[in-house]
C-alpha cells in the first residue's frame, strides 16, 4: 500500500466513524443539524443569507433507513445513494444544507485583505496556503471571495484531483479573495468544525465523484456548484469532528514516515536489478563469480605468447614497437610496471586483489589495434542519406549492443572515403564521450559499418574475448576509472592515451568464457 493509499484509507475510516470511538455523552448530530436549520432560518429572516428554493432535510425513517424531503415534496428513501453505514449518533446531509456556497464579502474598499492565487494554495492532504496583501478595492471584482474559517476547493483539473483545498486562516482582517477557480464553503452558523469537513473534500470518494461530474472541454474541466451543493456527507457530533481531526494530526508524522519508507523500498526494488547486475559485474572482474580451474592455462602464459607474437610482427616490420609498451609483474607481494626503461611500483593503482591465475595489464597491451573515429570535420550533415552505410555514434551503443534504430547512414562514396574507419566483426566500438564504458561487440552482419565521430574502435588480442572486454568496460570499477581520468569541462571525454593506459584484470581465457556464461544466466533471471 502506497503512502497515498494509506492516507486515503485512513481518511475513509475517519468519515465512516471508524477512526475514533463514539462517546455516548456527545450531542447527536441530529440535534446539531436541527439547530443549524433553525439558525439558518433566523439568518434568512434577518436578510443575511438568501432562502433556498428547495431546502433538503435528510432523516431516519421508522425503518431506520435514510429519507430525504426536498421542498414540499414527499420524503423519498435515499438508501441507494448512501455509500456506507455510519454510527447512530451521526447523520447524512447535503453540503448545501449546512454551508453557504460561494458567498460574497461586503467590505470597505480600503480594508487590508489577502489575495490567494492558485499557486499559493498547497495540494495533497495538508491544509496550507499563503496570501498576498491587497486592498479590498483591488480584488473585490472578478475574483472568488472568502473569509477565515471558510473551506476553499480548487474546481479545475488537475488542481481538483491534486487536492488543492484548505481551511482559510490568517487573512488580514479575516477576509480575502483569490483565483476564480475555487469553490467556497462558509459556515454562517459557526456550529461546525471546519477541518473535519475539509477531510471529506480530500477523500478519494469525493475526488472520484467530482471527476465523474466534470464539465467543460479537455484541459479546462471543472466541478460545478451543483455537484458541491448536492454532495452527500456524513456528519458526526461536533466533539467527534474535533477528535477525528486531532487523531489525524497525531497520525500525520507516522504517515509521513511510512510514505518515506515505502518510497525508499519502491526505489530500492526498482533499482535492485541494475544494482545487482553491477554487483555481479564487480564480483566477476574480481574473480569471485566463478571458481578457478587449476587446469586452465594462466593468463600470464597466454600473455607471454601474445608478447612473443607481437615481437615477431615487429621484427618482420608489420607493426611498430610501442614506445610506451608496458609490462606488469609481481614481486615480493607488490606490483611493478616496466614502461620503456623505467620500473615503478604501482601498488597504489591496484584497486583489488585478483586470483593467482589472473594478470593486471594496461588495455593497450591486450589490444592488437586501437583507433579513434573520424574527426567531426570529416563527416558533414549533407553526407547523411536515407539508405546507405550505417555510421555508429555513441548514441547507437545501448546496453552492450549496437542499435540500428535512428542510426545515421552515409553514401557508398562517403563510406569509401572513410574506409579506414570500417568496422570488422568482433571489433569493439567504445563511446569516448558522455557515459563512460559504453561499448559493444561488432556483430557479423555489422561488418563494414563505420565508426563514427565520438567513438573508438579496437581489436582485442587473443588475451581477451571481445564479449569479456565489453563486460569489463561496463564494470563499476572500470567506469569509475574512466570517469576519473576523462577530460573535458561540459562532457566527459576520453582520448587514446587514457584508453590505452587503463589498468584491467585479465583471467584465463576459459575463465572469461565461464564468467560470460554465468553472467548471462544471472541477468536472464533478473530480466525475467
Amino acid at each position: 500500500m502506497t503512502g497515498q493509499q494509506l492516507k486515503n484509507s485512513i481518511l475513509q475510516m475517519a468519515v465512516q466513524g471508524k477512526l475514533v470511538p463514539q462517546d455516548p455523552n456527545d450531542e447527536p448530530a441530529s440535534v446539531l443539524l436541527e439547530r443549524i436549520r433553525a439558525e439558518k432560518e433566523q439568518l434568512i429572516k434577518e436578510g443575511k443569507i438568501k432562502k433556498e428554493k428547495n431546502p433538503s432535510v435528510i432523516f431516519r425513517g421508522a425503518d431506520n433507513l435514510p429519507y430525504e424531503k426536498v421542498g414540499k415534496n414527499e420524503p423519498v428513501c435515499i438508501a441507494d445513494e448512501v455509500p456506507f453505514d455510519i454510527p447512530e449518533s451521526w447523520e447524512w446531509t447535503r453540503i448545501g444544507n449546512v454551508f453557504q456556497i460561494n458567498p460574497r464579502n461586503n467590505l470597505p474598499d480600503e480594508l487590508e485583505t489577502g489575495f490567494v492565487p492558485m499557486a499559493l494554495l498547497s495540494d495533497g492532504f495538508c491544509s496550507r496556503h499563503s496570501y498576498e496583501p491587497k486592498k479590498w478595492k483591488d480584488i473585490k471584482n472578478g475574483f472568488t471571495h472568502f473569509a477565515n474559517n471558510d473551506i476553499v476547493i480548487a474546481k479545475i483539473t488537475p488542481c481538483f484531483q491534486n487536492r488543492k483545498s484548505a481551511v482559510v486562516t490568517g487573512l488580514p482582517n479575516g477576509f480575502g479573495a483569490g483565483t476564480t477557480e475555487l469553490h467556497v464553503l462558509r459556515d454562517n452558523t459557526k456550529e461546525l468544525f471546519m477541518p473535519y469537513f475539509l477531510l471529506i473534500c480530500k477523500t478519494q470518494a469525493f475526488i472520484q465523484n467530482g471527476v465523474k461530474n466534470f464539465s467543460g472541454t479537455a484541459g479546462q474541466q471543472r466541478i460545478g456548484k451543483d455537484f458541491i451543493s448536492k454532495y452527500l456527507i456524513p456528519v458526526p457530533p461536533v466533539s467527534e469532528q474535533e477528535r477525528i481531526v486531532q487523531r489525524l494530526h497525531l497520525l500525520e508524522p507516522l504517515l509521513i514516515s511510512y510514505e518515506n519508507a515505502y518510497d525508499s523500498i519502491v526505489n530500492q526494488q526498482k533499482n535492485f536489478p541494475a544494482q545487482l547486475k553491477r554487483s555481479i559485474l564487480q564480483y566477476a572482474v574480481q574473480g569471485k563469480l566463478v571458481s578457478q580451474n587449476p587446469a586452465d592455462e594462466p593468463a600470464a602464459i597466454l600473455l607471454e605468447h601474445i608478447r612473443a607474437e607481437k615481437e615477431k610482427l615487429i621484427k618482420s616490420g608489420k607493426i611498430k614497437r610501442d614506445k610506451h609498451e608496458s609490462f606488469i609483474f609481481r614481486r615480493d607481494n607488490s606490483y611493478y610496471e616496466i614502461s620503456g626503461k623505467e620500473e615503478v611500483c604501482i601498488d597504489d593503482e591496484i584497486p583489488f586483489e585478483i586470483p593467482d591465475s589472473w594478470v593486471w595489464v594496461r588495455l593497450g597491451t591486450a589490444l592488437n589495434q586501437a583507433s579513434t573515429g573520424p574527426f567531426g570535420s570529416m563527416v558533414h550533415k549533407e553526407d547523411y542519406v536515407e539508405s546507405g552505410i550505417p555510421i555508429v555514434n555513441p548514441a547507437n551503443i545501448i546496453h552492450g549492443n549496437i542499435s540500428s534504430e535512428k542510426i545515421k547512414k552515409v553514401s557508398n562514396a562517403t563510406a569509401n572515403r572513410l574506409s579506414s574507419y570500417k568496422l570488422k566483426a568482433f571489433d569493439i566500438i567504445i563511446g569516448r564521450r558522455g557515459e563512460m564504458g559504453r561499448s559493444a561487440v561488432v556483430e557479423s552482419h555489422q561488418e563494414g559499418w563505420l565508426c563514427g565521430t565520438g567513438c573508438f574502435f579496437v581489436t582485442p588480442s587473443k588475451l581477451l574475448l571481445p564479449q569479456y572486454l565489453v563486460f569489463l568496460l561496463n564494470s563499476p570499477f572500470v567506469k569509475a576509472a574512466l570517469t576519473e581520468n576523462s577530460v573535458g569541462t561540459t562532457m566527459n571525454n576520453l582520448n587514446h592515451n587514457i584508453l590505452q593506459s587503463l589498468l584491467i584484470p585479465v583471467p584465463p581465457i576459459n575463465e572469461q568464457k565461464k564468467i560470460m556464461t554465468n553472467y548471462q544466466k544471472s541477468t536472464a533471471i533478473l530480466d525475467g
